[in-house]
């Protein structure tokens, strides 16, 4: 296998790495998972994880590969095969199993480029209707992509959930027990069965965007390959017949509006700006348009749902010239109606700021301190941090303090906690 000319510095490699476990850790443990079967979901992801790990120790001294994807498929087949003759489980089917790995993983290698791709996605949307089984919880089917399909860590999914990673830990275990006990097939159910599942799907795209816009630890804000994975998978749903529903369409509006501010959400320092500061020069039109054409194709059939509301939300953001012309009373009427549909205190705390924009900071105090199930968001850095702002608004800089502070213990990335030192700073005069 050919490699790059030039080395990279550790840290480099290490960044590459991550990219690559981003955007092919799901492909590749989908095309393994389609050949050992669901009941050995777990071998595929060990075998995949091995390939990553050992990238991380080799190519730092071998430079990058000239094509790190088929680098990480060749590593992870030998690795498959190793565990195939090594396990006893495996001993009575390896004789058939050898050659379906072969086949598999080498047709990866030297097909060409345009079918490896289609091949992959094919396996990819599969999965995650496989992992969206009716008979588990649906958080632990939402939880099952994120882990195997998207290469979330138990924290990340516990930071999309509002629990703890060991609680995350524990459901991904019984739903792998259940996949496994329950014989579950790899190859899709009838169209009936399928559609049901396509919600789940949904979720968990919106869930992997959401990682990639605002990352929920690190050092780093924004994850925009996790973003474009998100959009990219989306539009391969759409483009199913089974995925081809407004719900869908609204999904990827939203999506595609709030990529479209990324290139403005930090300077280039890396330190946030928010929407007031923003350059909207910057945000990219063709995204928006984008998310326009989508936005149109969700309004036919079924009435708005969760995902129309956020991308109206975000449209008004998007459409409005500057700052200032934001339509506050327009996204404030759907905020309330999407907390009918969606009880989530996070988005009750999303409405209490577009609340202060309409009737003044105590008002949005006030809702802050009412909502229901404020106590699940304790631990919740914005949370914080939206008390502080408004208490700052509201001219009460000892309360400012004390919230800034509490938000800044708690804030999961670097780049958050310079933002809060800020406004600590501000608010303390």
């Amino acid at each position: 296998m050919s490699t790059s000319t030039c080395d990279l510095p550790a840290g480099d490699v290490a960044r590459v790495v991550d990219r690559l476990f981003r955007r092919e850790a799901g492909r590749l443990v989908a095309i393994l998972t389609r050949h050992f079967g669901v009941e050995h979901l777990h071998l595929a992801e060990d075998v995949v994880q091995d390939a990553l790990a050992k990238a991380m120790q080799v190519w730092p001294y071998t430079g990058v590969p000239a094509n790190p994807t088929a680098w990480l498929i060749q590593t992870a087949k030998h690795r498959a095969l190793d565990h195939v003759r090594r396990r006893r489980v495996w001993r009575e089917k390896q004789e058939k199993l050898l050659p379906l790995v072969e086949e598999c993983l080498h047709g990866s290698l030297t097909g060409p480029a345009p079918q490896f791709e289609d091949e992959i996605h094919d396996a990819q949307l599969r999965m995650m209707f496989v992992c969206s089984h009716p008979r588990l919880p649906a958080e632990s089917q939402v939880a099952l992509i994120l882990k195997t399909l998207c290469g979330f860590g138990e924290r990340e999914i516990a930071a999309a959930f509002l629990t703890t990673a060991a609680a995350i830990a524990k459901r991904l275990g019984r739903a792998r027990r259940f996949l496994r006990v329950a014989g579950v097939a790899v190859e899709l159910p009838p169209a009936a069965e399928l559609a049901p599942r396509v919600a789940t799907v949904q979720q968990a795209l919106y869930l992997l965007f959401n990682e990639g816009y605002k990352a929920s630890h690190g050092n780093t804000l924004l994850r925009a390959d996790l973003c474009a994975e998100a959009i990219r998978l989306g539009e391969l749903l759409a483009s199913h017949p089974l995925g081809d529903r407004p719900a869908t369409h609204a999904l990827l509006a939203l999506l595609h509006f709030n990529a479209a501010r990324l290139p403005a959400r930090t300077d280039t320092a890396g330190n946030i700006l928010l929407l007031a500061a923003q350059d909207r020069t910057k945000w990219d039109r063709g995204k928006i348009q984008r998310g326009l054409v989508h936005l149109a194709a969700s309004g036919s059939g079924a009435p708005a749902g969760r995902f129309h509301l956020e991308a109206g939300i975000a449209a008004g953001h998007c459409l409005a010239p500057d700052y200032a012309a934001t339509n506050w009373t327009h996204i404030l009427e759907l905020y309330d109606r999407l907390l009918a549909l969606d009880h989530s205190p996070v988005v009750a705390l999303n409405r209490a700021v577009a609340l202060a924009k309409v009737r003044g900071p105590a008002a949005g105090l006030r809702a802050v301190e009412e909502m229901a199930g404020r106590h699940r968001l304790k631990n919740y850095h914005l949370l914080h941090a939206v008390a502080g702002t408004l208490w700052l608004e509201h001219g009460d800089r000892a309360r400012a303090t004390a919230a800034f502070r509490r938000a800044f213990g708690l804030a999961p990335t670097a780049a958050e906690r310079e933002f809060l030192s800020r406004r600590l700073a501000v608010a303390a005069g």
